[in-house]
C-alpha cells in the first residue's frame, strides 16, 4: 500500500519573511531533507528528553544524509521554556561552530517548539528553523505562525520573538503514542478555531465527542488540517499581532494567567478551556453572544473531557496576572469574546463587576 502524499497548508509571506509550508500526514521523516535544503551544513536537533528516541532517530538519518548533526537534549514540557534552557542551547550552538547557513530543528510538543523557535531567532540575529510537533497543541497552535519564546517568572511567553519557521512536519503518527490527557489537552485549541473562526470544528466533534478523544478517531486529520488552516490564514496576514491575529487569544487572557497561578503545572488546553468557558460569558453578559453559542462552549468542552471550572478563591491572584499579560494595554485589559459564531471581537476595559460576575460562571 502507498504512502498517501502529505497535505500541504501555505502560511504566506509577512514583510521580511519567506512563505512556508505545513505538511500533514504520516512517516514524513523524509520530507525533512527537502526542507532542510543544501546550504546548511551543520544541524541542530532539539528535543525534550521524553523523545530522547526520536531526537536520535531524526539525527542518524539526517547524519545518514551528511549533515553534521548535534542532538541537544531539554527538559519535559514548560520547564524547558526558561532563560537558562536558551543559554545551554546557545552553548551547544556555539561549541559546534554553528553559522548563519546552518538549521535547528525543534521536536516535541509545543513548549520545546517554543524553546527551538526562540534560540534559532536569537544565535546569530536568526537562523533557519523547522518545526517538528508531535502533539495536537504543538501542530494547531505553537508551531504555525512564528512565534517563539520563552517564560520568566512574571509570566508566560514574555520573552520572545516573531521567527517564522522554514517549514512545519506534522506526523500524525506521532499522536499514536501521545497519553489521552496530553491528546484531550490539544483539543481545546482545535475547539477554539472553530469557535472563532470554522464551525464545521464544533459540527464534526459534536458527531463523535469520543471519536475527538483519540488520534484514531474518523475525524483526526480533518480536525487538525481546518485548525492549522484557520491559524494559516489569520497569520499569513497579521505576523505581529498587531490585528486581526489577536483573535486567536480566544480564551487565553485567563487561561495564562491560570497557567501561572499553577506555576505552570496545569496544562495549557486545560487552562485554555476554562478560559473559554469565561470569556463566552463574558461575552454573554456584554450582551455581545446569544445564549445558545454561549452554552455550546461548556457542552463541546465537556464532551471530550476539558475542565469548565478552576478555583473561586483565586480571582484576585488572578486578576493582577491578567493585568501582566502581554495582550493588556498598560492597565486596561482586554479580552476577545464573540459577537456570534465565528465572530469574534475585542472588548476592552470591561467593568470589573462584569468580569466577576463572568468568573462566576467557572467557578469551582
Amino acid at each position: 500500500m502507498t504512502e498517501q502524499a502529505p497535505t500541504r497548508i501555505q502560511v504566506g509571506a509577512a514583510a521580511g519573511t519567506d512563505p512556508y509550508d505545513v505538511l500533514v500526514g504520516r512517516n514524513l521523516l523524509g520530507e525533512l531533507a527537502g526542507l532542510i535544503g543544501d546550504k546548511a551544513k551543520r544541524v541542530a536537533i532539539i528535543h525534550p528528553e521524553a523523545l530522547a528516541g526520536t531526537g536520535d532517530a531524526i539525527r542518524d538519518d539526517l547524519a545518514g544524509q551528511d549533515y553534521e548533526v548535534i542532538a541537544i537534549q531539554v527538559p519535559n514540557a514548560e520547564e524547558a521554556k526558561t532563560a537558562e534552557v536558551a543559554a545551554y542551547c546557545w552553548k551547544a550552538l556555539g561549541q559546534s561552530g554553528f553559522t548563519r547557513t546552518d538549521l535547528v530543528i525543534g521536536v516535541g510538543g509545543g513548549a520545546t517548539t517554543d524553546l527551538a523557535g526562540f534560540v534559532a531567532a536569537t544565535w546569530l540575529r536568526g537562523v533557519r528553523w523547522i518545526s517538528v510537533p508531535t502533539t495536537v497543541l504543538g501542530m494547531v497552535d505553537a508551531a504555525v505562525g512564528g512565534k517563539t519564546g520563552i517564560n520568566t517568572a512574571e509570566g508566560k511567553n514574555l520573552v520572545g520573538a516573531f521567527h517564522p519557521p522554514a517549514g512545519v512536519l506534522c506526523d500524525l503518527a506521532a499522536l499514536d503514542s501521545l497519553p489521552v490527557n496530553d491528546y484531550v489537552s490539544g483539543l481545546a485549541e482545535v475547539i477554539k478555531t472553530g469557535f472563532i473562526a470554522d464551525p464545521v470544528i464544533l459540527d464534526l466533534i459534536e458527531s463523535d465527542p469520543a471519536g475527538a478523544r483519540t488520534p484514531e478517531g474518523p475525524h483526526t486529520a480533518e480536525l487538525i488540517e481546518r485548525s492549522i488552516r484557520v491559524k494559516a490564514e489569520v497569520v499569513s496576514g497579521d505576523l505581529r499581532e498587531s490585528g486581526r491575529r489577536e483573535i486567536l487569544n480566544y480564551g487565553h487572557t485567563l487561561a495564562h494567567a491560570i497557567e501561572k497561578n499553577e506555576r505552570y503545572k496545569w496544562r495549557h488546553g486545560a487552562a485554555v478551556s476554562v478560559g473559554m468557558v469565561f470569556a463566552a460569558e463574558l461575552g454573554r453578559l456584554a450582551g455581545r453572544l446569544d445564549d445558545a453559542t454561549a452554552d455550546r462552549h461548556s457542552a463541546v468542552l465537556k464532551s471530550v473531557g476539558l475542565p469548565l471550572t478552576y478555583r473561586g478563591d483565586q480571582w484576585p491572584k488572578l486578576v493582577e496576572n491578567m493585568k501582566l499579560d502581554k495582550k493588556s494595554r498598560g492597565n486596561l485589559l482586554r479580552f476577545i469574546v464573540l459577537d456570534g459564531l465565528a465572530k469574534p471581537t475585542v472588548l476592552e476595559g470591561p467593568d470589573p463587576a462584569m468580569l466577576l460576575a463572568a468568573y462566576g460562571e467557572v467557578s469551582a
